[in-house]
Parts: structure tokens; sequence; C-alpha cells
């Protein structure tokens, strides 16, 4: 009944990213009927189906080879979808502060020196003789009150000496060419024109030729996809490259004195499936042996499907390395992928699978672990009783257990220790704050009662190849004995 609420939602959610996604990508930033626009069209409808595709391309069993293909697009474009998103929702705080800035191209610098009186103005063009040309305010090119001799003062009266002095017949002496056209020009000691300021745009226009909200539109798509494919590159290389090795030191009070030092290198969350393949388990392999560990725990999500897919995948774990061995325990995946045959490929390989059992390890205390909760629906559950119901409880013990959740039942059984994985640290930021809410610890060492919980992050991913604020890692645990 959950899956069928949970599936709805999921496609809901995935509709409505990719319709914003277009919206500010696409229809905000190109012109109807363009190329660009019909590309960007196109695009929204194909790269759902890729993410779907990626995530549905397992469980419905379609060729490896096919999934392969699907699953390298689409699980890239889900995690560039979401810092997409991400980034786009930043952008719309941005978006009205940069429509209200100024528009700074629309503005004409004053002309240097002291400004014109305001009487005073040029002619646009040559005008011709007898006319007088306007100024700013319709006067003329002259100071009011300093009308030249012989003009007649605009509204004196007839007969003042400025208009007996016109030539009789109302012509103006021109020293033009006979049949030609008498043009007047302004004197060379006229002052300067004023030249007004215009008002600052605050409008559609950011420049010639553009409407302001279109260039702001753009600027914003560009620097929002910059950021999303920049985040999601170095996420895929934090991957491809390999994980850390970190190194953490346990003090567990009942541990005896000849186990103090002891390394165990904590693995969880491999992977492997179409798009990590024999070359990550390869990388991991090398990252653990080079640790020289005492002993080696894998603590499940080996895999992401079947062994006929997965099988020369997984060849290399045969290369594992270390004193006591290498174990194993299932996670939610395996039971996804055929948890009983994995489980028998693994024993193949080298690693010894611990199904709700414990052994003796010759340092001086115990080593159990538990099926994962998923084989529940499997008839296959965790059995701590089974585990740990018998032993003797002064000795220290170790559990391996895939999911954090375990750890109630880990103190309810006086464990010492528990390792686990199963969070990825949440992967893909800020997955952690999803992943916080499910399990008790995200990553790292914390305490529960008399029992400490440590928690990979994995050396691997799901889904997309991209890790962001959770780098993955091969962790090192270091027992230390208080009697040392």
């Amino acid at each position: 009944m959950l899956v069928l609420l949970v599936i709805p939602l999921v496609l809901a959610l995935l509709g409505l990213a990719h319709w914003y996604v277009w919206r500010r990508l696409v229809r905000d930033v190109t012109r109807p009927g363009s190329g660009p626009r019909r590309a960007g069209t196109a695009a929204a409808f194909v790269l759902p189906l890729l993410a779907l595709g990626a995530l549905t391309a397992g469980r419905a069993g379609f060729p490896f080879r096919l999934q392969q293909v699907v699953s390298w697009p689409g699980f890239l474009w889900l995690a560039t979808l979401l810092y997409l998103v991400l980034a786009l929702l930043v952008t719309e705080a941005l978006r009205p502060v940069l429509l209200r800035l100024p528009a700074r191209a629309g503005r004409r610098p004053a002309p240097a020196g002291p400004a014109a009186p305001a009487e005073f103005s040029a002619p646009a063009e040559p005008v011709a003789a007898g006319a007088r040309p306007a100024g700013a305010h319709g006067g003329s090119l002259r100071p009011r009150g300093a009308e030249a001799p012989g003009e007649p003062t605009p509204g004196g009266p007839a007969g003042s000496p400025a208009a007996d002095a016109a030539p009789r017949g109302g012509a103006a002496p021109s020293s033009a060419p006979q049949g030609g056209t008498a043009l007047a020009t302004a004197p060379a000691e006229d002052p300067p024109a004023v030249v007004r300021e215009e008002e600052p745009r605050t409008g559609e226009d950011a420049g010639p030729g553009m409407p302001r909200r279109l260039f702001v539109s753009r600027v914003l798509a560009v620097t929002a996809t910059a950021a999303a494919v920049g985040t999601v590159a170095h996420g895929a290389h934090t991957v491809l490259r390999g994980p850390a090795v970190k190194r953490v030191t346990v003090p567990l009070a009942k541990l005896p004195r000849s186990a103090h030092g002891y390394r165990i290198a904590v693995v969880s969350d491999i992977h492997l499936g179409p798009t990590l393949g024999r070359a990550h388990a390869q990388r991991i392999v090398d990252a653990v042996n080079s640790t020289q560990p005492d002993l080696i725990a894998v603590v499940g999500d080996l895999v992401d499907g079947s062994v006929e897919n997965l099988g020369p995948a997984a060849e290399p774990l045969a290369r594992l390395r270390a004193r006591h061995g290498s174990f194993f325990v299932t996670g939610n995946h395996e039971y996804f992928s055929g948890a009983e045959e994995w489980v028998e490929e693994v024993r193949d390989l080298g690693l010894r699978p611990l199904r709700n059992e414990r052994v003796e390890i010759a340092a001086g205390f115990d080593l159990a672990g538990v099926n994962d909760v998923a084989g529940e629906n499997y008839g296959d559950g965790p059995d701590f009783v089974r585990a740990l119901g018998d032993r003797d409880r002064a000795r220290t013990a170790v559990l391996l257990a895939h999911q954090p959740v375990m750890i109630h039942d880990a103190v309810r059984h006086g464990v010492d220790l528990q390792l686990s994985g199963h969070t990825h640290g949440g992967q893909l930021w800020p997955g952690n704050l999803l992943a916080e809410l499910a399990n008790p610890t995200v990553a790292g060492l914390e305490q529960y009662g008399d029992t400490q919980l440590y928690v990979s992050r994995g050396a691997g991913a799901w889904g997309p190849p991209v890790r962001v604020g959770a780098p993955s890692d091969i962790t090192v645990v270091e027992l230390a004995s208080r009697h040392a």
C-alpha cells in the first residue's frame, strides 16, 4: 500500500521539477518558435524518460547492456536536476533585485565645465534667413535684452528706432548669391548648448536590442546551470577516483590487552551495478589491502543486480587480504538482487558470510553478524538471539549489521561495538537531512548506552554515481583496550 502512494508522489515531484527547470532554462530565455526553444522543449521530454529508465530498468529485468546505456545519462541527469532546482530557487531571490536595478546603458554624461544659462541653446540645424531659430524655451540665440542694432524688438511698437532701421519693403539684407537661399549661422561667440541628462531607465530595456527581463533571465539561467553542472562533475569525480581511507580509534572496556590495536577495515555500500563495475571493485580492493588490516568487514549492499550480470564485476574481491580473513553480512540491496545466490558467490570469492551467527576471533573477542531487516520480507531477517544469545558476556562483542537502526537490539544484547553502513552519509546534500530522519546515526561514531555505533558513509554510490557533501570512505577501526 505504501508503494502505491509513494510512486505517484515521486512521479508528481519529477514532473513538477522538470516543468520548473523548462520554464526557467527554456521558456524564459528563448523566443517562441526559435530553434533553441524547440530543442529545449524536446529535451524536457527526453530527459525524464531517461531518468525513469535508469530507476526502473533493473527491477523491470531489462537486458544488462540496456541498463548500462540508460543508467549513466539517466542517473547523472537526476543529480543535475536536483542541483538545478536548488540553484534556480536561489536565483528567485535575486531576480526581482536585478530587474529593479537602474540601467546604466541609458545615461549620457553631462558636458565638462559650468552649465550654460537656460536662455541659451543651439539650433539643431541651419535655418533660413529671416527665420528666428528657437532656443530651449522658444527664444533666440542671444540673451534677452541683447538685440542687435536695427533688429526689431519682439513685441516692440512700430516706429521705434529699431523698426525704422529696417529697409523699406521688409526685405532683409543678405550677402547670399542671387537665386540662392540665405542661411543664418550662429556667431562663434555663442555659449555652448545645454545638454540635459536622461533619467536612468528601470523598465524593460537592458541594452540595445534586448529587453531587461530577457537579459536577467539569461544571466541567472547560465549561472544556475554552471553551478549545477560543476557540482555534479565534482561529485562524480569523487566517486570514480575511489574511496578515501579513514582511521578511527574505538576504546572498549572489556577488550583484552592482546587485542589492543586490532584493526578492522570496514567496507560498506560498494553498490556494484550498471554504473560502477569491475574497475570500481578493484579500486576498493587496492585501498583496503593498502591498510594491511587484521580483519575485513563488508557490511552489506555489495551489489545492485544479479550474479549473472555482476559476477565478473565482483571477482576482484577474491584478492582481499587480511590476517584473520574477510567477513560479509547482507544489506537490503542483496535481497533486491537475489540474496541466496550472492551469499554463495561471496563465499566462493573467499569471504565468510555471517548469517545470524558468531565466531570467536583469536585476538580475544567475538565477531557476530546478522541479516538485514529487509530479509524479513523473504523469511530471512535478523535473529539476535541466534547470533548472540548464548555468548559469554564477559567477552567483547563486535556486531556487523548493515542498518544503523539495529543498534537498539544490539544494546539489549550487550554488544560493545556495532559496525554499519546503509546511510551513505546522505550521499547528495541535502540528503543527509532526510537520512537523519530515518537513522539514529548518519555517519561516524556515537554512543548508545554501553554500546558504540560506527556508521561508514560507504565506498560506492547508489543511483547517481555522484557524492556531494558526503565523500565515500573505507574506515580502519582500531580497537583500543583500556587495560593496555
